[in-house]
């Protein structure tokens, strides 16, 4: 079945159809979901409003849209409306006065994808969200001041952090890995 099928199919409610575009889909939504949170039941529960929100929405979808990048915006948006209405922004102290570790980038290029991730996950909720908006999703730190409430300082301050917390946890990585 092609996609546009699919989406036919799901314009008129079709189970079967709805089925199956879950079926094709759920590895990349779930995966969208699994780098915004830590827990695989929270991506779970992403992953599936994001199913929900596609099908409610389907019918306004026109034949112009490229339907992943849709799905992936659905299941951002998704993300970013679960953190919102699960957690405020904290303000984490950070001790001040750390030189800047430089990382060799070869040792980010040894890395697994879930060898990053893991890193990734170990940031405060809010620097992971604002790094992965800023560095993965591309948005600009007015978009993510919009759609989180902030300021555009605040996100700045936050994905500097964020930077800064990566250099470490990928120095501490490769100083335990070293023989790798």
């Amino acid at each position: 079945m092609t996609d546009q099928e699919l989406i036919e199919g799901c314009k008129r409610r079709s189970k079967m159809h709805e089925e199956y575009f879950f079926k094709k889909y759920y590895g990349f939504v779930m995966g969208i979901g699994r780098t915004y949170v830590k827990s695989e039941d929270l991506a779970q529960e992403i992953t599936q409003d994001t199913f929900l929100k596609f099908f409610d929405t389907v019918g306004r979808l026109n034949e112009e849209v490229v339907l992943k990048p849709w799905l992936r915006r659905i299941a951002v948006n998704t993300a970013i409306d679960y953190y919102r209405k699960n957690q405020k922004f904290r303000f984490h102290e950070e001790v001040e006065g750390h030189s800047l570790l430089q990382v060799n980038e070869d040792a980010i290029g040894q890395m697994s994808y879930e060898e990053i991730l893991k890193l990734l996950h170990q940031l405060p909720e809010d620097q992971h969200l604002i790094f992965t908006l800023y560095e993965v999703e591309g948005y600009s730190h007015k978009e993510i001041a919009e759609k989180l409430t902030i300021t555009e300082s605040s996100s700045r301050v936050y994905l500097t952090r964020a930077k800064h917390k990566l250099r470490q946890l990928i120095h501490l990585y490769h100083t335990v890995y070293a023989g790798r």
